[in-house]
């Protein structure tokens, strides 16, 4: 498939790049500092383009299969929050004007339920330091699930997955929808290369159109 990505060069665009180059996907690389890449491959073209351009980035989609978004901004910025739901937006909405009907969005865990009417990221465990984050997911996860036009799919990690999981590509993972998916454990994990797996596999099977899935060892 011809795929449009967003965020190739961060945590999890960067394993969803090399997972979807390797079985054989042509991938146009939208980036803002293309040197920044660093992955040479005859099927893969890299595009300086910005997220808050909406013409602009209509005009990269055109043509495409699908548009995958690893979008994210720095969790420094005063005014998170509001450039993550403006770019988010912006790229659902490129997608529409280009004429591209899938879009694949990688979210986070904080809007899974943990119990009836509790999401991960207003439970008192949730880490301060990140609620910023999950809570823009969380809120661009709702108005996603608005959306009409577009055949849409939101991907929740593990509720951890971090650099320190070692697991590497396994291929393996277990599947689930607004609640976590926990091991015999009772721990939910997942490394950046088994989601990018479930992303790709995603593209390729489409089990979940205008739905959200969870992944999980």
């Amino acid at each position: 498939m011809k795929i449009a990505l967003i965020g190739a060069t961060g945590f999890v665009g960067s394993h969803i790049l090399k997972e979807a180059l390797s079985r054989g996907h042509e991938i146009t690389a939208v980036v803002r500092k293309p040197g920044e890449v660093g992955t040479f491959n005859e099927q893969l073209h890299i595009v300086q383009g910005d997220v808050f351009n909406t013409k602009e980035l209509s005009d990269i989609f055109k043509g495409h299969d699908i548009v995958i978004s690893a979008y994210n901004v720095k969790n420094t910025d005063n005014d998170y929050h509001q450039r993550f739901l403006s770019g988010s937006e912006s790229i659902q909405e490129a997608a529409k004007l280009a004429g591209v009907k899938r879009l694949i969005v990688s979210g986070g865990a904080g809007s899974l339920e943990i119990k009836p009417g509790l999401q991960l990221v207003d439970s008192s465990e949730f880490p301060e330091e990140y609620k910023p984050i999950a809570r823009a997911a969380r809120d661009y996860f709702t108005e996603l699930e608005k959306e009409q036009e577009l055949d849409w799919t939101f991907v929740s990690p593990a509720i951890e997955m971090h650099p320190g999981i070692k697991t590497g590509r396994t291929g393996k993972y277990r599947t689930g929808y607004n609640q976590p998916v926990f091991d015999e454990h009772r721990r939910s994990r997942i490394s950046p290369e088994d989601l990018a797996v479930a992303i790709i596999d995603e593209v390729e099977n489409h089990q979940f159109p205008r739905k959200r899935f969870t992944i999980a060892y």
